[in-house]
């Protein structure tokens, strides 16, 4: 996972509780919980990561951020699958959840089938480090579902970057 990350933004750490391969198992979890509304695959998913990084030697983070839907997808879907991985790792982490750090300003077409650079063209500039954030002095635990190129992390995270003495890790339930 780090080496996916390496060099693109500053992070403490990034952690993957899978491997995500086509057609395997973790590929049907997180169809399950993304578009069948099976959102306690995600907090369950989310709570065993948690007890994991609770017994690692890896810093302890002060809060945790979900990677934000757009609104629209949101209401459409009814949930945000990042949101339940979040508040599992925040149950065993004992440490809060903070959902209205960050925004997404404007809608993304899918990834699924973008290239490399597509991605990152189709994420930029999509997420806004809201005003009352208040993640100055903070090490900000981000997470989302997936990583495959890391274009939607990177653009939430430089989001989350213009926050004040900031450190940043990343957790996802899959890296591709």
């Amino acid at each position: 996972m780090e080496r996916h990350l390496q060099g693109r933004f500053p992070f403490q750490s990034a952690v993957a509780l899978y491997y995500f391969s086509k057609e395997g198992g973790v590929q049907n979890l997180l169809h399950e919980l993304k578009y069948k509304g099976k959102t306690e695959i995600g907090f369950f998913l989310g709570e065993t990561l948690g007890k994991k990084l609770a017994e690692s030697d890896l810093a302890k983070p002060d809060v945790i951020v979900a990677l934000p839907l757009f609104w629209k997808k949101e209401k459409q879907r009814g949930y945000n699958q990042s949101k339940y991985f979040a508040e599992g790792l925040s149950a065993a982490l004992q440490i809060p959840v903070a959902s209205n750090a960050v925004e997404r300003i404007r809608d993304s077409e899918s990834q699924t089938r973008k290239n490399r650079f597509d991605r990152i063209e189709n994420v930029e500039h999509i997420f806004q480090l809201k005003e009352n954030h208040q993640m100055d002095n903070k090490h900000v635990l981000l997470v989302d579902d997936v990583l495959t190129t890391g274009a939607t992390i990177e653009a939430c995270a430089d989001a989350l970057l213009k926050a004040n003495n900031i450190k940043l890790s990343i957790a996802t339930i899959a890296v591709a």
